[in-house]
């Protein structure tokens, strides 16, 4: 190894120490406060037995990718399964929700193509954007008038996108989807819409916050996380049949990837049918979320006014934030901080995620101790307001 390279290297690393950014590997301990298992579908016994099961029948691993020996029944009867209830013409599956936004944006837009990206997305979709052949331009968050006006002044050769989260996972805030929606009907941009956070959770089928908002499901595409809410791994596209065809034939995150082992689909086939047969779930998650916000309130933590199960707790500075984390994590509550560049520059911050299986009482236990914490952090009302 080159001492060239070594010397650079430990170089940045020190640089990330300094900054009060790096970052270690810690498994999880104490009360859930920081997974996106919402809806606690990771440990239910229904799959585990689907996958297990699976597992007894058709072994560990899938043998390579879908288009040589990889594909298995499970996976094209659960992106069926996906599909209904999502209420697309087509689903495809992706081993995670990275190569799923890769597979998009990588394929669909084309040289002489604009693909406009919310400020605040995902780095999953920032990278996937810059990998795009397509320009870019970055719109103030969930600023649809801003999104309007250039695509009025810009005349591409080619089509142009409208990428967005649907619900942002560092912030809880949701995006104007039926304004973006409205605009790209009027102009013919492309509107994709990543469901990570929403998928499992929102509307009458729990399919996510494009049936919530009544939009028609086929006239976008949807990337869907099933690691979060849905308790598995990897992630759906789902739109019309013309999208995922063509992602078949051309996404290289697809076609050069080994297939998921067929037990994933076994478990994620029983979590849908979870989330279809038992939107109390959805119910309690929506109940515990309220819950704490107004035990927050009580406690004198301001919140955002968005009623999501992500509440996030800015703090600004990196080694405030962290000791914060720390000091709750003391108390027995799993709680991370998150800092550049998971989020802006001065907005380090806690980021609280509500499960099913928080209680009354753990949560007024939480709020107590956080406020107690916050107090205890200078600069934090200023950085928060």
């Amino acid at each position: 190894m080159p001492s060239s390279l070594a010397s650079r290297t430990l170089a940045r690393l020190q640089a990330i120490r300094d900054a009060g950014l790096e970052r270690t590997l810690r498994p999880p301990s104490g009360i859930d406060l920081s997974s996106n298992d919402y809806l606690c579908l990771s440990q239910h016994p229904r799959l585990k037995s689907a996958m297990a099961d699976a597992i007894a029948a058709e072994g560990v691993g899938s043998t390579g990718s879908r288009l040589l020996r990889g594909d298995r029944r499970a996976l094209t009867n659960v992106e069926h399964q996906f599909a209904e209830f999502k209420g697309t013409e087509r689903a495809l599956y992706f081993s995670s929700g990275y190569l799923a936004n890769l597979a998009v944006l990588t394929t669909l837009p084309e040289k002489g193509d604009l693909i406009f990206s919310d400020e605040r997305n995902h780095a999953s979709l920032i990278d996937a954007a810059r990998l795009s052949r397509a320009a870019r331009m970055i719109f103030p968050h969930n600023d649809t008038e801003a999104i309007g006006r250039p695509i009025a002044e810009y005349s591409p050769t080619g089509q142009v996108f409208v990428v967005t989260e649907s619900l942002f996972s560092m912030d809880g805030d949701i995006a104007p989807l039926r304004r973006h929606a409205a605009m790209c009907r009027v102009t013919g941009a492309a509107l994709i819409i990543d469901e990570a956070h929403a998928v499992g959770l929102y509307g009458m089928r729990g399919s996510g916050l494009i049936e919530a908002m009544d939009l028609d499901p086929n006239l976008c595409i949807s990337i869907n996380t099933a690691g979060k809410a849905l308790g598995v791994s990897g992630a759906f596209v789902a739109g019309p049949a013309w999208a995922i065809d063509y992602l078949i034939q051309r996404a290289r995150t697809f076609i050069f990837s080994t297939a998921p082992p067929p037990a994933i689909a076994a478990a994620l086939a029983a979590s849908l049918d979870i989330v279809l047969s038992e939107p109390q779930r959805r119910d309690h998650l929506a109940t515990q979320v309220a819950y704490l916000r107004a035990a927050l309130a009580a406690a004198g933590v301001p919140i955002p006014t968005d009623a999501s199960h992500i509440i996030p707790i800015v703090i600004g500075d990196n080694d405030r934030a962290m000791a914060a984390a720390k000091a709750l994590q003391a108390q027995g509550f799993d709680v991370r901080a998150i800092r550049p560049p998971s989020v802006a520059p001065g907005s380090a911050r806690l980021r609280i995620s509500v499960n099913t299986g928080l209680d009354n009482k753990t949560l007024d236990r939480f709020a107590a101790a956080l406020a107690g914490v916050l107090k205890d952090t200078p600069s934090w009302s200023a950085a928060s307001s």
